[in-house]
């Protein structure tokens, strides 16, 4: 084997005058890095020249595999280490962490406690660390239980992890507790608990949490940004994400590809896809994540044209799409009626070996359904799913029945929707305005019995728009503010300039029991209206009004948008469940196709 592994000089980076033997094995292991191969090279090499029991040595090569990726071969060499020290377990624990075997490390873990041996900060870092990834609770309680009888609780490293711990398996209030006793809380722990808001839905507390952060004069980085701009893509604060682009420009930090990818995603949400375009333009190497992020930018604002044109190039240069890519494909083309660009993604994605998945197959649905080919999109169902298929597909089907007006159809679909989901409460209400609309008032009495028998409850909608910086939440009805009364004095203001200016009420969209009078004063107050009127009465003329809204808008909202910005001479942008509105001068852009 010397001689072998003398003849590969060059492997090593050796000259010619000095052999493998000659020189130390730790500056062999060195140069053999992370190369699996080399390494069992280096291992023959040590058992050969009697090395095998040098305990540092067989640290450093164990780890070494570890960061190969040769996890296995790793827990072999440990196995048959011929003794055990605090030394090779910590080695071993805090490898395994870093290079991403969380289950291995509580392994290692395991082996330390069974033989004794006193874990160190770094120790209890790295198990707690791995016991996140695992999503893991009850281990993890375990591990704190042990940093707590060995002392280590107020170690900030510790503390840190255990507050990302905590984050990550949703216990936040747990980790917020933990974080505000914190004698020193470190770059680490702000961004334990930020991204720990973001992650789990509680955006609006990770942006207030980070107004502190600057209020205190906290430093912070790279990963703080991300998540900070994660939470406005989801509250669509476009005033905070633009004042973190601007810091990133003036400050030097790295625009790599997280945190490009996070400002991409950030302005496409935020309704400022050009923005969104000049971030992705500057970036040097755009992985799979950025690519799709700015064809899903380009999708959900309507732009399909631009959404494939992107996809394409993106093939051209050899990056090689995954599975959200195609579903960011086909709703572009799902959006803008592209029927045949999204036939021939899906294509593309056989091509690459990719199965389809359900989501792929509700934006085909979609796509046939809103181009008005509801007999193909029926057909691709039942072709496509010899027993029931997921929720969403009929639930994208039934949505193509009412827009086109095929009641008959859409009955059948709806029945087929009840039986897939009895219990979503959504459902009842499209149910329901289903059998409505089909003259099946028999049908719309049974569904509404069996939503209140089973207390089911449909979210709330409600709407945000942000200004200076500052978010107002808006509900269905009316929601308490200081300017409840003007805003709604400026409503009914703004509702008759729309009537006169041609816009009446789509009554169809609310409850059918109600007469029309009732029907039009309950359309009047839907959320979006309120966060329109807030925004026209608090921005100048000639700024454009961005509202977010948690549900899709109704066809009701969708007109009277159009009106008022005719009437307002004002752009409004809205993003709902689905996509964004943008309007100007009576029209909007998704051409009433949503």
């Amino acid at each position: 084997m010397n001689a072998k592994l003398s003849q590969q000089p060059d492997t090593f980076g050796f000259n010619g005058n000095r052999t493998l033997a000659q020189t130390s094995p730790y500056q062999i292991l060195l140069r053999a890095g992370s190369h699996l191969k080399l390494l069992k090279q280096v291992h023959a090499h040590i058992i050969t020249t009697g090395r095998n029991h040098h305990l540092p040595l067989l640290t450093k090569l164990a780890t070494s595999a570890i960061s190969s990726g040769a996890i296995l071969y790793a827990q072999k060499l440990f196995l048959c280490a011929p003794t055990v020290d605090g030394f090779l377990l910590s080695s071993l624990i805090t490898a395994a962490s870093k290079f991403h075997f969380p289950l291995q490390t509580v392994l290692f873990y395991r082996h330390m406690l069974a033989r004794n041996i006193s874990p160190t900060n770094y120790t209890y870092t790295s198990v707690i660390k791995a016991c996140a990834q695992l999503q893991d609770p009850r281990t993890g309680r375990v591990v704190h239980c042990h940093i707590l009888t060995n002392g280590f609780s107020l170690d900030q490293f510790v503390e840190a992890a255990l507050v990302s711990f905590y984050a990550k398996i949703r216990e936040l209030k747990f980790a917020r507790k933990m974080f505000d006793e914190m004698p020193q809380k470190s770059i680490v722990s702000w961004n334990s608990m930020i991204s720990g808001y973001e992650q789990n839905g509680f955006a609006d507390e990770a942006i207030m949490l980070f107004a502190k952060m600057r209020e205190l004069g906290v430093q912070f980085d790279s990963a703080t940004l991300v998540s900070v701009l994660s939470a406005c893509a989801d509250t669509g604060a476009l005033e905070l994400g633009s004042w973190v682009h601007d810091y990133v420009k003036s400050n030097p930090i790295s625009l790599d590809v997280v945190l490009g990818t996070a400002l991409i995603n950030m302005y496409a949400k935020c309704g400022n896809v050009r923005k969104a375009q000049g971030v992705f333009e500057l970036m040097d190497e755009p992985n799979v994540m950025a690519w799709t992020a700015m064809i899903s930018g380009y999708g959900m604002h309507g732009f399909g044209k631009e959404a494939i044109d992107l996809f394409r190039l993106m093939i051209n240069q050899g990056i090689y799409p995954n599975e959200i890519t195609f579903v960011a494909v086909l709703s572009a083309c799902a959006h803008a009626g592209l029927v045949q660009a999204g036939r021939e993604a899906f294509a593309i994605m056989k091509n690459y070996g990719m199965m389809p998945g359900t989501e792929h197959h509700v934006c085909m649905v979609d796509m046939f359904g809103r181009m008005g080919l509801l007999s193909e999109a029926y057909h691709y169902i039942k072709d496509l799913f010899p027993v029931q298929p997921a929720p969403a597909v009929w639930t994208a089907m039934l949505g193509a029945c009412k827009l086109h007006k095929n009641y008959d159809l859409g009955v059948e679909v709806a029945d087929n929707l009840f039986a897939a989901e009895p219990d979503n409460a959504g459902h009842y209400v499209l149910l329901s305005n289903m059998y409505a609309l089909a003259g099946q008032m028999e049908r719309v009495e049974m569904v509404r019995n069996a939503a209140i028998s089973k207390e089911l409850k449909k979210p709330a909608g409600y709407s945000v728009i942000e200004i200076d910086q500052k978010a107002h939440l808006f509900s269905t009805g009316g929601m308490p503010h200081p300017e409840s009364m003007a805003i709604l004095q400026f409503l009914d203001e703004l509702v008759q300039q729309i009537k006169a200016a041609g816009y009446v009420p789509v009554s169809e969209a609310i409850m059918h029991e109600l007469e029309e009078e009732e029907k039009e004063c309950a359309l009047r107050y839907h959320s979006e209206k309120f966060a329109v009127a807030f925004g026209l009465l608090k921005t100048r003329q000639g700024v454009p009004i961005r509202i977010v809204k948690n549900l899709r808008i109704c066809e009701d909202c969708h007109m009277a948008i159009k009106y008022i910005s005719l009437v307002s001479k004002r752009e409004i942008c809205v993003r709902d469940k689905l996509r964004f509105h943008h309007f100007k001068d009576g029209s909007c852009s998704c051409k009433d196709f949503w």
